[in-house]
């Protein structure tokens, strides 16, 4: 046994993908026991560099040791017998899988061909206690929350004995009180002598469980502090290279006119006989931005559906600038005034497999300006998406010729507020926008969303962020199981109180006016 103190070290490496270098002479070295940070803005070269250590790239230079000795991690395999295990940002699971058979999916122990089940629910079982991951084995991955399905891939990577785990933004899909959670699960594993490295760009969770943090920016090291003896705006400056405001700058709303009405809207839910918005009414007026907040699954997925048109009303009417658009579908909303940052980029905000520019231009390619009887005016489409992607800095290695799906998930995501928030709008809808953002996006999107209220945009904002509750909006509504609970002023309301009416637990009596 090597004397190292590190478990892993990553000595000098460097990525390259086309003309972009991912990582350019990176070392990262983990201590055993530790909870390692690593921080950067989107498309700083974390992931790439977690999944070269992981097996999915080969670097072009530098070397890779673990207690002290060399080795080579050529695929995925590999890493496994090095003890290292990785939970994606976007899960691989297999949807129609149960939880237990993507546990041991690969792994199987089987006798004469059969597959030994009941010793695998065993072993399953004992880890799921030992740390708190509590699952149902039986439970399918399409019907169980995306919480459920990271302590999936959690017991998966715990299934095979790894010491060396990995977790690539783990909360970004998270609520607030499973963020919670896996922090506590991250800190009992690290009790357990494992060693864990931690992509993120929330300052909070790095100041909450992170032991040292080592800093990217722009696919260079920046350097590696201890959590202990750091502050979170010299984090913040270390990763986007000047200070941040974590403070939105806002003038008070001027409501105008009403822009969307909601009166007695109802959804059904898929999963029960329940409705998954029940009889809410409410009105966001021109030049005011108006927050939905709530625990994860209380209905506002479904409102944001109904709003957008992804998914049928069952009663109650949806109004527009004073047109009823309950029953109209999604282009004549588009075309009438609405833009809809959605909550899941993948499945609803991009093409995956199209172009940056193809999917810059997917809202707007019938107008004028970018087809001419029926054929796209490639050269103006093409300028539109190079002007979206200076203005709002989205990264990628081949430009506005780089596939969605090749792009970091940050990057994703910031393409497609720029192109919503581009579209000339009377309202937008914006549910998670700053979902998988680091510090300096989301304060760039938060003055663009702010510029549209000012403007006179009607903003709607779903999220579970609470700071990006209480800093963005003029009026808080929030939801608890499918109806409006509590209509709260972020003037004068706190994050304790707020989470009494998001817990169900007070309720406000009085409808609201107007």
């Amino acid at each position: 046994m090597s004397n190292s103190p590190y478990i892993i070290e990553m000595r000098h490496i460097t990525k390259v993908f086309g003309t972009n270098r991912a990582n350019d002479d990176i070392t990262l070295q983990l201590k055993k026991g530790e909870i390692h940070a690593l921080l950067g803005e989107n498309g700083a070269g974390k992931s790439t560099l977690m999944s070269i250590l992981f097996g999915l790239y080969d670097p072009d230079e530098g070397e890779i040791y673990k207690n002290g000795e060399k080795v080579t991690i050529k695929d995925p395999n590999d890493a496994t017998a090095l003890g290292i295990g990785m939970v994606h940002q976007h899960f691989k699971l297999v949807e129609c899988f149960s939880v237990l058979d993507n546990i041991i999916l690969g792994e199987e122990d089987t006798r004469m061909g059969f597959l030994q089940k009941k010793t695998a629910r065993a072993k399953v079982k004992e880890l799921s206690d030992k740390y708190g991951l509590y699952v149902d084995p039986d439970a399918i991955i399409e019907d169980i929350t995306v919480g459920m399905q990271q302590r999936t891939e959690i017991l998966k990577m715990l299934y095979r004995d790894n010491e060396i785990l990995i977790f690539d933004e783990p909360t970004a899909v998270l609520t607030p009180q499973e963020i919670d959670e896996l922090m506590q699960i991250m800190k009992n594993l690290a009790a357990e002598g494992k060693s864990i490295l931690f992509i993120t760009h929330k300052l909070n969770e790095i100041m909450e469980v992170a032991d040292r943090c080592t800093v990217l920016r722009k696919g260079k090291y920046i350097g590696t502090v201890n959590v202990a003896e750091t502050t979170k705006e010299d984090l913040s400056e270390m990763m986007v290279g000047h200070s941040v405001k974590f403070a939105v700058d806002k003038a008070p709303a001027k409501p105008g006119e009403p822009v969307l009405e909601l009166r007695n809207l109802c959804v059904r839910s898929r999963s029960s006989h329940k409705n998954a918005v029940n009889d809410v009414s409410f009105t966001v007026h021109a030049g005011e931005i108006v927050c939905i907040a709530g625990i994860d699954g209380n209905g506002q997925t479904e409102l944001g559906y109904a709003i957008t048109g992804l998914e049928k009303a069952d009663s109650g009417s949806i109004i527009m600038c004073g047109e009823d658009i309950t029953k109209k579908n999604i282009r004549y909303r588009c075309e009438h005034g609405m833009s809809h940052i959605p909550e899941d980029r993948h499945k609803h905000g991009l093409i995956l497999d199209f172009t940056l520019q193809e999917n810059m231009v997917l809202r707007r390619y019938l107008e004028p300006e970018f087809q001419k009887n029926g054929f796209i005016r490639f050269k103006e489409v093409r300028e539109y998406a190079e002007k979206l992607t200076e203005e709002f800095d989205v990264r990628s290695s081949a430009g506005v010729d780089s596939t969605a799906r090749s792009m970091s998930g940050g990057n994703q995501q910031k393409a497609v507020v720029a192109r919503e928030l581009d579209h000339d709008h009377k309202l937008l809808v914006a549910i998670q926008p700053t979902r998988g953002l680091d510090v300096g996006a989301i304060e760039f999107i938060h003055s663009e969303i702010v510029k549209k209220r000012d403007a006179g945009a009607a903003i709607l904002l779903i999220s579970l962020e609470l700071d990006e509750i209480m800093s963005l909006s003029d009026r808080i509504l929030v939801m608890y199981e499918g109806e409006i609970v509590g209509h709260l002023d972020p003037k004068t309301t706190d994050v304790k109180e707020m989470g009494l009416y998001m817990a169900g637990a007070k309720r406000d009596t009085v409808k609201e006016e107007g």
